[in-house]
């Protein structure tokens, strides 16, 4: 097997290795391509890579590379992790939103259209080399914002394109963690759309039938299990009200006001926090130099990337680092887990199930067949069938509908090049809902990215 990471100068890549060397012979896999455009931090973060692989006792090469085509020709599995404008270009979509008094998250709302407005043309291109040189690859996307780009993808006729992404699966990795059982023995019912989705059953130990213990009741209604997830980010009436475990990011919907005023009053947005602390460690990396002295190197990376998770939406939290529970014995975290869990399940023709971004194809009631949305999958050698959810409660329609039909005017936006169509996709979001801003919005963000995006008409 060929597996091949577009984007392997990511900061994540290195935390990908474990993941992968546990599952190598099961996977059969031969070589790890980490493809880049970035060639030095290619050589900083990839010889990092090597040495983890080295040190873990891999059995399968790890390539470095800059070249796109050598990378995707024959490969199995492709995913894809990218950021064009790199961490400025997300400084750049946070200030803009902040100077118009609006939320600049980078996955949600004018932020994540901006981010997509750089990622989508990028992906695109990648997803239309591999259906020439590599067309039974499954493609994985991370690059954000990812349910929305698996839109833009699979509108451009990109079929073997699934959305992935750590925080469908946070309702079972909480459980996993609380309840001390692996997630194999944890199956959860999510529905909604990337950073926008509701798990409504988490079950122990189901059969064939779909039938086990559920436990998330009994979850919500604990004070200790709010308190050990990001759930206590919530008002409590929230929880009540919903009866379900919440998406992280659904703070920016539910807390808008009170988000925008703690993103505000700090002295550096996200983006900058991500500038300086990325900053630092490529430094410090190169100062070591990973090719001639990979083991030193791994101390400052392990310790820079420590302090970037534990600041996480330290906002919502009132500023306080994230307490981070250590997963079950045998568990994957990340997007490692939910990517290599795919891979491992068509490769050998075993059942997964995890949460992914596909086409719905009747999956959530009221929804268009090839509206991409986050529910629960079941994979194997066959590909990646979501499991039925059916009807939703009225609140989350509604949000979802709204939401999802931005998503689609962006990604007709993007692909058209289409600065009507654009303001149409903003005005509709719920967290801007005005036209004249989202023609400023637009107008800002064009210029700001002029080179990654070019002339809009």
């Amino acid at each position: 097997m060929k597996l091949t990471v577009i984007g392997g100068a990511s900061v994540r890549t290195p935390r990908f290795i474990p993941a992968l060397v546990k599952r190598a012979q099961r996977l059969g896999l031969d070589e790890l391509w980490l493809m880049d455009i970035d060639e030095h931090k290619l050589q900083l973060l990839g010889n990092l890579s090597v040495q983890m692989a080295k040190d873990q006792g891999a059995t399968f090469k790890v390539i470095l590379s800059t070249n796109a085509e050598e990378s995707i020709r024959g490969a199995d599995h492709i995913i894809t992790t990218i950021r064009p404008g790199n961490e400025q270009g997300r400084v750049l979509d946070e200030r803009i939103a902040f100077n118009h008094g609006i939320l600049g998250q980078e996955t949600t709302g004018a932020g994540g259209f901006a981010m997509a407005m750089r990622s989508l043309p990028s992906i695109l291109a990648y997803c239309e080399m591999a259906a020439k040189l590599a067309p039974k690859a499954w493609i994985y996307n991370f690059t954000n914002p990812a349910g929305l780009v698996a839109q833009g993808l699979h509108d451009a006729g990109i079929e073997r394109i699934v959305g992935i992404c750590d925080s469908a699966n946070g309702a079972q990795h909480a459980a996993s963690r609380f309840l001390g059982i692996p997630n194999a023995r944890i199956r959860h019912e999510v529905f909604g759309l990337n950073h926008l989705s509701w798990t409504r059953s988490v079950k122990v130990d189901v059969d064939e039938n779909g039938n086990g213990e559920e436990v998330l009741p009994s979850l919500l209604a604990d004070p200790k299990f709010i308190a050990s997830t990001h759930m206590s980010m919530f008002h409590p009436i929230i929880i009540q009200q919903q009866g379900m475990f919440l998406n992280e990011y659904l703070h920016y919907f539910y807390h808008r006001d009170e988000a925008l005023k703690a993103l505000l009053a700090k002295s550096e947005t996200r983006g900058e926090e991500v500038v300086r602390l990325t900053g630092e460690m490529l430094d410090r990396l190169e100062e070591i130099n990973p090719a001639h002295h990979p083991a030193e190197a791994l101390a400052p990376y392990h310790e820079v990337m420590g302090r970037r998770g534990a600041t996480y939406m330290a906002h919502a939290r009132g500023g306080e680092d994230r307490k981070k529970a250590e997963p079950v014995e045998g568990d994957d975290e990340g997007y490692a887990s939910v990517a290599l869990g795919c891979v491992e399940a068509i490769a050998q023709n075993t059942i997964h199930y995890t949460g992914l971004n596909v086409p719905n194809n009747g999956t959530i009631a009221g929804l268009a067949d090839d509206d991409i949305v986050e529910v629960n999958c079941k994979v194997d050698a066959s590909g990646i069938e979501p499991i039925p959810i059916g009807e939703i409660p009225e609140d989350q329609y509604v949000l979802v509908r709204t939401v999802k039909r931005y998503e689609r005017l962006a990604a007709q936006a993007i692909l058209k090049r289409s600065k009507s169509l654009a303001v149409e996709a903003l005005a509709t979001h719920p967290l801007i809902g005005s036209y004249p801003l989202a023609v400023k919005l637009v107008d800002e963000f064009l210029v700001a990215h002029r080179e990654n995006v070019g002339v809009w008409n």
